[in-house]
């Protein structure tokens, strides 16, 4: 099992960024409340396909912790019911945790969607910490490393249900984004640790290696500057309607100018570590790529202002983000000094 191991590093890293991937969708079409509980969706363990399932009926079956909505409030059954002709209120909890009270179908599909593949995404991960036990007398880091990506996971389940809880409140969204980055860059080690380094050589250079700490450094911050945008465009759809989402950045706020100023720095640091990478002949052939995705994103922030949000950009704007933060942590990882 211990030579199938940077293999179930793989697996994992795909996976964690599938889960970034699933929630840039559920980000992009406002389906973050499509399931108003956790970890169930409408008390059910297989969400609803209709407003009928989730509408209170007489002469009606209800499982005991299904959730209904009636009077544009949400109410949880206390225990199992049989309904009568009249809504008996004794019969029913008002679900208090948030007042967020609507159904769509394919909001709730979608996120049902982002909630599977997180789950999901927990098998390779106990694949990882079941083998990383057998490095324990080799190398402790290995396991250490193992077991933090682990429970930083089940951290990130837990902190999912909050934001559910607190009807997507920016501050806990933005931790949530943060720490699966944190996920990203403890399963980046471990595949450098387990990795053959040997095969490549690198020639190492203090300004480069500093730079690259910068650069990883300043996409955590846009990250997480790029979160509270998303919030204030959130909070417009709601005003307007997702159909009129050409409104979304009419009057931005001070963060959003901020996040489109800061690209700024972050292009200049990142063609630093081009021009070093070149005129050194380091040998880093990531900064290429990092170069591209600083493109991408570039170009998917500017098609998003001004071309009123093209299917998919969002998606890719998100998951370029975490992509080009997992590269800038393994181009440190590399740069350091043997």
């Amino acid at each position: 099992m211990k030579k199938h191991f940077p293999l179930i590093v793989k697996i994992s890293l795909i996976a964690v960024y599938v889960i970034f991937l699933a929630g840039s969708v559920v980000r992009m079409t406002g389906s973050g409340m499509g399931c108003p509980d956790w970890p169930k969706c409408f008390g059910y363990y297989i969400p609803p396909t209709s407003e009928e399932q989730i509408t209170w009926q007489p002469n009606s079956e209800y499982k005991k912790g299904m959730i209904i909505v009636k009077n544009e409030a949400l109410f949880v059954a206390e225990h199992d019911i049989k309904t009568t002709q009249d809504f008996n209120a004794n019969n029913w909890k008002k679900y208090t945790k948030h007042d967020y009270a609507k159904f769509n179908k394919f909001h709730t599909w979608t996120e049902y969607i982002n909630r599977l593949s997180s789950a999901l995404a927990g098998i390779p991960f106990l694949f990882l910490i079941f083998v990383s036990v057998k490095f324990w007398k080799e190398n402790k880091q290995i396991t250490l490393l193992s077991f933090g990506a682990f429970f930083l996971m089940l951290f990130e389940a837990w902190l999912g249900k909050t934001v559910v809880d607190s009807n997507l409140k920016p501050t806990i969204i933005t931790i949530h984004m943060v720490g699966g980055l944190v996920i990203v860059a403890l399963l980046l080690w471990l595949l450098y640790i387990v990795s053959d380094r040997k095969k490549t050589s690198y020639k190492y250079n203090s300004l480069f290696s500093k730079l690259v700490i910068l650069s990883a450094v300043f996409s955590l911050i846009q990250i997480a500057l790029g979160t509270q945008v998303r919030q204030f465009i959130d909070e417009q759809v709601k005003l307007h309607g997702f159909e009129n989402k050409h409104y979304s950045l009419m009057d931005p706020n001070i963060k959003f100018y901020i996040h489109r100023s800061f690209t700024i720095a972050i292009v200049l640091v990142n063609l630093g570590l081009f021009y070093l990478n070149q005129i050194k002949n380091l040998g880093y052939k990531l900064v290429n790529w990092i170069v591209l995705l600083i493109f991408l994103e570039t170009i998917t922030g500017i098609l998003m202002y001004y071309a009123e949000f093209p299917l998919g950009t969002q998606a890719v704007h998100l998951l370029s983000g975490a992509v080009l933060f997992g590269l800038q942590f393994y181009l440190w990882l590399q740069s350091r000094r043997s």
